[in-house]
């Protein structure tokens, strides 16, 4: 969240990112619930001065023998309103918590302003797309050809976006998760952490997908659970409310969960096959830094799922998000599209973003400075990559005129011998 005293400093400013963000954040509401905290606050603590003050009277009074049944009286009344305000003051506090838990975070000055997609900037390309002797076929005629996916059986166990990878499908996938995170743990320095899927309401808030987005995510009613949409949810949160250690920064964790998403609102659009999924996997890169090194760890990270994609050869393209397509919490954001020939379109596999210390103060990040002040750090998430638009490109890139595979040597270490996937 934003500090308040950032926001009455700086309103203008929020507003204007809230506008640019296409967030519906009411500022206003926010800072009349301000003022009414702070003037209760103002008599709380003004009775109390008094309470005290009148406490230290009467205990002189009684040791010199006079009488203080005035003064005692006067207590009791103030203790009273005292009581009174203090209840209100919770209540006040709380109305300005959930004001303040939906003004979004404020774009980093250069991301380019923009309403939807089309103000995304491409920043760099890589690699070529395959040009074809013959026509390519799209990942599901792929898929049926090799016995790769059995949706129809996924659907009839939970429905549309829930897919069975069978035979070599599963295997690849596994492979792609494998080669990901020991790529990521090898060659970029990350420790792997095995996190649980379903997390609790005040972790959920912690990264902001709460209060925003609850109709997106799957919630378990009886134990007050979610289903992650990320495991930037879980990871994030392993410090959550911790003050961390002078030497321990940088941090630097990778996790493979499945994620979950119930994509409200998204009926019909990018379903086909493997590209709009509500259970999907995904490696996800996690970092804790200090806030003058937030913007190298970006760039270093976006390096990083980029090298995923160089090693399998595939063609791709970086994005950097417009403000009104940065998500709630992201103060900066790059995607990474991949080019999928089968399908004819660039598809996203990655989504990098600098949080600064929005997440940090939701969830209580701190560390101490040189003078033992502490400070809320900055965190970082990115995908590193989601496998099923991986999986489309790769089948899709791979394909040989007989409908065979011919997949890279970078990944044929993390396949089992014989899977079936040949040229």
């Amino acid at each position: 969240m934003l500090d308040l005293k950032f926001i009455r400093a700086n309103i203008d400013l929020v507003r204007q990112a809230i506008t640019n963000k296409n967030e519906k954040a009411d500022l206003d509401a926010l800072l009349e619930a301000d003022e009414a905290r702070r003037s209760l606050q103002h008599d709380f603590d003004t009775l109390k001065a008094r309470q005290n003050k009148v406490s230290q009277e009467i205990a002189k009074a009684k040791k010199a023998g006079e009488d203080a049944g005035e003064m005692l009286a006067e207590m009791a009344e103030v203790a009273e309103q005292i009581k009174e305000i203090n209840a209100n003051l919770s209540q006040a506090n709380a109305r300005l918590e959930e004001q303040q838990l939906r003004v979004p975070n404020v774009p980093h000055p250069s991301v380019p302003v923009g309403f939807n997609e089309e103000a995304n900037r491409v920043v760099r390309e890589w690699g070529a797309k395959r040009e074809f002797s013959f026509e390519p076929l799209d990942h599901l005629e792929l898929a049926e050809k090799n016995g790769l996916l059995d949706l129809p059986r996924g659907a009839k166990l939970s429905g549309s976006g829930f897919p069975v990878y069978t035979g070599a499908g599963a295997a690849l996938e596994r492979g792609l998760i494998n080669f990901m995170l020991d790529m990521h743990i090898r060659d970029h320095g990350y420790t792997e952490v095995a996190v649980p899927i379903l997390v609790n309401r005040k972790s959920m808030t912690g990264t902001g997908q709460l209060p925003k987005l609850e109709e997106d995510m799957y919630h378990i009613d009886q134990d007050d659970l979610f289903l992650i949409p990320t495991a930037e949810v879980p990871v994030t949160n392993l410090h959550a409310e911790e003050i961390l250690k002078p030497d321990q920064l940088p941090l630097k964790y990778v996790a493979y969960t499945p994620c979950f998403r119930r994509e409200a609102g998204s009926y019909g659009k990018d379903t086909r096959g493997l590209q709009r999924l509500h259970q999907f996997n995904k490696v996800e890169m996690v970092r804790f830094v200090e806030p003058e090194a937030s913007y190298t760890a970006l760039d270093e990270m976006l390096g990083e799922a980029e090298a995923i994609l160089r090693a399998l050869g595939l063609h791709y393209r970086v994005l950097e998000l417009c403000t009104g397509d940065l998500s709630f919490a992201s103060a900066k954001t790059y995607d990474i599209e991949v080019w999928a020939p089968g399908t004819g379109k660039y598809l996203e596999v990655s989504s990098v973003s600098n949080f600064e210390d929005f997440q940090a103060r939701r969830a209580g990040i701190r560390k101490k400075d040189p003078q033992g002040k502490p400070y809320f750090v900055h965190t970082l998430n990115g995908s590193g990559l989601a496998t099923p638009r991986l999986f489309i490109a790769l089948l899709e890139s791979c394909q040989t005129p007989s409908g065979g595979f011919e997949l890279p040597d970078a990944l044929k270490g993390h396949l089992p011998p014989g899977m079936g996937l040949t040229p």
